[in-house]
């Protein structure tokens, strides 16, 4: 094939197509235009590995700068997209005017700021990029004290590395549990002992009122009349999809770029993969915009051989991990608040061993491992099917027999 292909977006849904498209053996101009200043690279190991002190920074990175140039790939980082133009087939990328036959939008998300963190002039962060989590390790220590709003999984890891470099951790989360809206209330209530058996001071319905600068500290006012005193606050507060340029161009948007269950948008030469993708799912049948480090994967693999003239369907189930201490969980599937009627739970839950299923009748529409390695074949396999739900329940009936 000898068509151009231009890529948007720095993410690992951005470098997974790149590369899938050489592999896949096309032969056509690929261009790649990346806000950042580094080539595109993978976010967990930000508020894991990295954060955690375990890996440098650049571990993170997909490519190094060479494999971009030794597979003719003109990769352009730091180069912001002005518009796109999608009659004449052709981006503006700081002032040039780059045509393509196909295009990929890869633009990701961005952290949901907080007005009155933003306002404060004391110290606060987000983490997102690779430079937020440098930025954010390089803090930590015996001493250092970190306040952490939002209780989702990006404020549950950074607290727990903090945590475990000696920081004193305070989490505020509005909900009455941390992560209540994915895992609901039975494993989100797992989630809120693991925090504070480690140490973390979590205060579940807190109501920020105020944060302000004080010397070198950071004060944080709650409904409550209480105040909270850190070094510095991380806000995490979820993510809003970067959406701009399509909905300039007149592409279709909600919550993210709709596609199809290709990846194609509304317009035909037009493709969206990784976080900024509202794509059709075709085995859960409806439309789902995943911010997770295997659909990145999946999508890139998917809009390579799209772009390529395929017809391949982003088909692959959600699936997520994290790592909290001595913690660590495998979900698969997508269980929002009144899509499922029931949870079970088997094993040892207290003592942290378990699997998690949430069914919508006899249908199982998500599942997890937590500390049970050898369970996520199952889980995999169930996600998706339809079961007994008592036999589900039952903890004589081995899992491979439900």
């Amino acid at each position: 094939m000898s068509d151009r292909i231009v890529v948007v977006g720095g993410g690992l849904a951005a470098g997974t197509t790149v590369v899938e498209l050489r592999d896949r053996g096309f032969d056509g101009e690929i261009t790649v235009v990346a806000d950042e200043a580094h080539p595109p690279y993978e976010r967990p190991p930000l508020s894991k590995s990295v954060l955690l002190g375990e890996k440098e920074a650049d571990s993170a990175i997909l490519k190094d700068v060479g494999w971009y140039a030794d597979h003719a790939v003109d990769l352009r980082t730091a180069t912001h997209v002005e518009s796109l133009d999608l009659a004449g087939r052709r981006i503006l990328a700081a002032g040039e005017s780059i045509p393509y036959d196909r295009l990929l939008l890869a633009t990701g998300a961005r952290p949901r700021r907080l007005a009155l963190a933003d306002d404060s002039g004391a110290s606060v962060g987000y983490l997102r990029t690779m430079d937020d989590s440098v930025d954010l390790r390089r803090r930590f220590g015996e001493g250092f004290r970190l306040g952490v709003i939002g209780g989702g999984w990006i404020g549950l890891e950074a607290a727990a590395a903090a945590r475990m470099s000696g920081a004193e951790v305070t989490v505020l989360e509005s909900l009455d549990l941390p992560l209540l809206r994915v895992l609901g209330p039975e494993v989100a209530g797992v989630m809120a002992e693991l925090h504070r058996e480690h140490g973390i001071d979590l205060r579940t319905g807190a109501e920020v009122t105020g944060i302000s600068r004080s010397g070198d500290e950071v004060h944080v006012r709650l409904a409550d009349g209480s105040t909270m005193v850190v070094d510095h606050l991380l806000v995490g507060v979820g993510v809003q999809p970067n959406t701009e340029l399509a909905d300039a161009a007149g592409l279709v948007v909600e919550n993210g770029i709709r596609t199809d269950r290709h990846l194609r948008t509304s317009h035909e030469d037009v493709f969206a993969a990784g976080d900024v993708a509202n794509a059709d799912h075709p085995v859960l049948g409806t439309s789902l915009r995943v911010e997770h480090w295997d659909t990145a994967i999946q999508h890139g693999k998917v809009a390579a051989a799209n772009l390529m003239g395929g017809q391949a369907d982003a088909d692959a189930l959600p699936y997520f991990f994290t790592d909290q201490y001595d913690f660590g969980m495998e979900y698969v599937g997508h269980a929002t608040p009144g899509a499922y009627d029931r949870v079970v739970l088997r094993g040892d839950v207290e003592g942290r061993v378990f699997t998690a299923w949430w069914l919508d009748g006899p249908r199982v529409v998500a599942g997890m491992q937590a500390n049970d390695w050898d369970a996520i074949d199952v889980v995999r396999r169930l996600v998706g099917s339809t079961v007994d739900p008592d036999r589900l329940a039952d903890e004589g009936t081995p899992l491979t027999d439900v």
